[in-house]
């Protein structure tokens, strides 16, 4: 484990703007072919002949934006919502996790040349609903309920652990010091509201500063995902954030997560304001991994390459 921790951070250290995936789930949600299961969502589509295509299609989206600039990327296995007590709950797929990271070497093994600049995060997510920081598990309740998930995506082969939408300190605590345990590289990726802060309040330099005061083995770098890229307010935030705010996954719309939590419609803002202020968290802040959330595409991607 420690050979991958100082392999991965090396890969890391060299580049300097990494792409990342944009939306999948909400992606595929809106697809009238396919079918998210109730429990573990998008994950059970790997073993389904339309669903693996439907996921197959959407990554190789994202891959094609990054060959064609000969970029880094970083894609996720779709396991959001595989930990273990859902598991139980679908009873079904006991695998899932590891399932999952094979369905993303399968899709990598197929890139060749390009192989080498792909590196496969392992997803995890909170226990509760990610916009509502009062359900979140206190840190010794964290560490517990997500180290058998974190353990399944490593025996996997995933390269990252990354943990996406936290809506609170106490739970990203215990997340990290579970996944400091493995000597894993990971990223604990924060969701805000338009004032800048974690949906519980917690300013983001403090959350980061906490974090790594209480992990062994602190996280190689924080994101903050699910988020318009104004949210941040990062002419407000202290230059200190942005020794560790290493990534922004970004919703492609500017209204509040109340507003496009379970909406049937797609909300979008103009796709040039959002690559602006995307590029602007890269020249000006120095964030290099930028990706999307919620409503983005491949278009999304291609609008905040830096220029050759």
């Amino acid at each position: 484990m420690i050979d991958k921790l100082s392999d991965f951070k090396a890969y890391f250290d060299s580049h300097q703007f990494i792409l990342m995936e944009a939306a999948i789930v909400e992606r595929l949600r809106r697809d009238d072919h396919i079918h998210l299961d109730p429990i573990l969502v998008s994950a059970p589509l790997i073993y389904d002949p339309v669903g693996s295509l439907a996921l197959q299609k959407i990554y190789d989206e994202y891959l094609d934006v990054a060959e064609n600039k000969n970029l880094p990327i970083f894609i996720c296995t779709p396991t959001w919502r595989c930990d273990y007590d859902r598991i139980q709950r679908s009873k079904k797929h006991p695998e899932i996790n590891k399932d999952a990271s094979a369905f993303l070497h399968s899709i990598r093994r197929r890139r060749e040349s390009q192989a080498d600049k792909i590196k496969i995060g392992g997803l995890i997510g909170c226990k509760n609903d990610c916009y509502r920081p009062e359900e979140s598990l206190n840190r010794e309740e964290a560490k517990r309920y997500h180290s058998w998930q974190i353990g399944q995506l490593i025996e996997g082969g995933v390269d990252f652990i990354i943990a996406e939408t936290l809506p609170a300190i106490e739970e990203a605590i215990g997340i990290a010091q579970a996944a400091a345990e493995w000597q894993i590289p990971y990223f604990i990726s924060f969701v805000i509201g338009r004032d800048g802060l974690i949906l519980d309040g917690t300013k983001i330099i403090e959350a980061i500063q906490l974090i790594d005061q209480l992990t062994e083995n602190p996280p190689l770098g924080y994101m903050v995902n699910c988020a318009y890229p104004t949210f941040l307010q990062a002419e407000k935030q202290p230059a200190a954030l942005f020794n560790r705010l290493d990534g922004y996954l970004a919703n492609a719309s500017s209204l509040d997560h109340c507003d496009l939590d379970g909406a049937e419609g797609l909300f979008l803002d103009d796709i040039n304001d959002w690559a602006k202020h995307m590029n602007a968290l890269y020249y000006t802040y120095g964030v290099k991994v930028l990706g999307g959330c919620c409503g983005t595409n491949a278009s999304h991607l291609k609008a905040i390459l830096p220029p050759e």
